[in-house]
């Protein structure tokens, strides 16, 4: 029997904020390299790759991955939504910018607040949780509204897909924790989120006629690499572990950092400017999440 917290503790923060750092990162990643590699191609060098990671990693745990527990068809769904998203997220950075599509993907939070309660009451935020839900994606909005005035098709696009990705991990972690999937191992759980998109990103490649080769830079390399090992591997991997044992909703409240830190990233990497703007959304987000997760006042008994 899992044992559940109800507040996220110290290690857990910990995780999260490691987590959503190397997330904002990984799109600049997939941005800088999709000019080179081609998306589809290059998502199923990344999940075919992290697959045998994880295969590997379970080996030598000695997790068992393919005893019939009754995690099938859960899993295969939560495949097929994992591997929608991810196609969303790559086929649409060639429409759009990574910061503008991080905004829309990180909409996720308000699926898991919206539907997951319906299934999981404890999970169901309160009055004071669902301001700060509200404060965290206004302040990510703000961080990126002075780039909403200049819009072509081609973009709207790619903030489509993106919103369709947000829509589809919102899914996938209301598969995670209304389902079987929610007494796996995370390692069993990532695995068929993994496998099954390794097993379609090559399928989509060939129907969207993409080139398919090696001969690339070391610099696109790296980026697959750390997009595989840290990205696909590590960190889902953590995350997984994560939704087993604290409550998805005040989780998904720390996944608003993750913009912020592709606008830091920016700042640091590509030279992009720091306004005020970002540092009165970076605030805004701080606010919403310590609200999120606040705990509740204990009632006293007579």
């Amino acid at each position: 029997m899992i044992q559940r917290k109800t507040h996220l503790d110290s290690l857990a923060i910990g995780l999260l904020i490691a987590c959503c750092a190397f997330w904002g990162l990984q799109q600049i990643l997939i941005k800088t390299t999709v000019a080179e590699v081609p998306p589809m191609w290059q998502a199923s060098i990344r999940m075919i790759g992290a697959t045998v990671l994880l295969w590997l990693w379970c080996v030598w745990r000695r997790v068992p991955l393919f005893e019939r527990d009754g995690t099938l068809w859960p899993g295969l769904l939560a495949g097929l939504l994992f591997s929608g998203e991810f196609a969303g997220i790559y086929l649409g950075l060639q429409h759009t910018s990574a910061s503008r599509l991080t905004v829309f993907l990180y909409t996720a939070p308000f699926w898991v607040s919206l539907l997951l309660p319906r299934w999981v009451p404890a999970e169901r935020l309160r009055g004071f949780q669902w301001l700060g839900l509200f404060i965290a994606f206004s302040g990510v909005v703000l961080a990126f509204s002075e780039g909403f005035a200049h819009m072509s098709s081609s973009q709207l696009i790619g903030d489509g897909m993106a919103l369709a990705a947000g829509m589809l991990w919102g899914l996938t972690t209301l598969t995670l924790r209304t389902t079987r999937l929610a007494t796996a191992s995370a390692e069993k759980t990532l695995f068929y989120q993994v496998a099954v998109t390794a097993a379609m990103c090559p399928v989509l490649s060939l129907g969207l006629g993409e080139h398919w080769g090696f001969s690339y830079s070391a610099w696109a390399w790296t980026s697959i690499g750390l997009q595989t090992v840290v990205g696909a591997f590590a960190s889902y991997l953590a995350w997984m572990w994560l939704l087993r044992h604290y409550p998805a909703t005040q989780m998904s409240s720390f996944t608003f950092l993750t913009p912020l830190f592709a606008l830091v990233f920016g700042v640091a990497l590509l030279k992009e400017p720091l306004t005020a703007q970002l540092i009165v959304a970076l605030i805004g987000v701080a606010l919403g999440i310590v609200l999120v997760n606040r705990r509740p006042a204990v009632q006293r008994t007579a």
